[in-house]
């Protein structure tokens, strides 16, 4: 009869973990797989711009300071940014809308696509040229966990850069922003 007993506990017992086990399988197989989202916010930020390239001869490649705004529109993999170029011979300011791909948690890519607008002479230029142009704009926003830190860095091609030569500008930028 103790046997008897035993064997019924044990085939309860099995028939329990085998549903729950069967349970568990299946909402593994059906639960939805997690994806990561772009870094969370949005943020002001401030650094500095080298220019990789010069308009001619009697030009040099720039260095200036740096304020960047990114704006993260929150139902799509979509933001605003702006970055100003200042304290060069022309102040350049640098609006795009950039598509974000998260690589994990804290980190996102994105590539943007925007307007330099500047106005400098055939004397005076920013990291990215002298003129009004079209500019191109890969970058990372590493956010720091625990903190409202982000460390952006990116790259600015910009199209017909210069007015003497019509050439094409890059710089990068790189800095440290403030959440909110």
């Amino acid at each position: 009869m103790g046997r008897l007993r035993n064997l019924r506990n044990w085939t309860v017992l099995s028939a329990i973990i085998a549903l729950s086990g069967a349970a568990l399988a299946a909402m593994v197989l059906t639960a939805p797989a997690a994806v990561a989202q772009a870094a969370y916010g949005s943020y002001v930020g401030a650094g500095v711009a080298f220019g990789l390239t010069d308009g001619s001869d009697n030009e040099g490649s720039e260095t200036s300071g740096l304020i960047a705004v990114r704006y993260r529109l929150l139902e799509l993999p979509i933001s605003l940014r702006a970055q100003a170029m200042i304290f060069s011979d022309t102040i350049a300011i640098v609006p795009t809308v950039s598509y974000d791909i998260p690589l994990n948690w804290q980190t996102q890519a994105y590539v943007g696509a925007g307007v330099a607008f500047q106005d400098g002479g055939e004397d005076s230029t920013s990291p990215i040229g002298n003129q009004t142009s079209f500019v191109i704009q890969p970058g990372v926003d590493y956010s720091l966990p625990y903190s409202n830190l982000v460390i952006f860095g990116n790259a600015i091609i910009a199209f017909d850069a210069y007015r003497e030569s019509g050439g094409t500008a890059a710089s990068v930028q790189g800095g440290v922003g403030l959440r909110f």
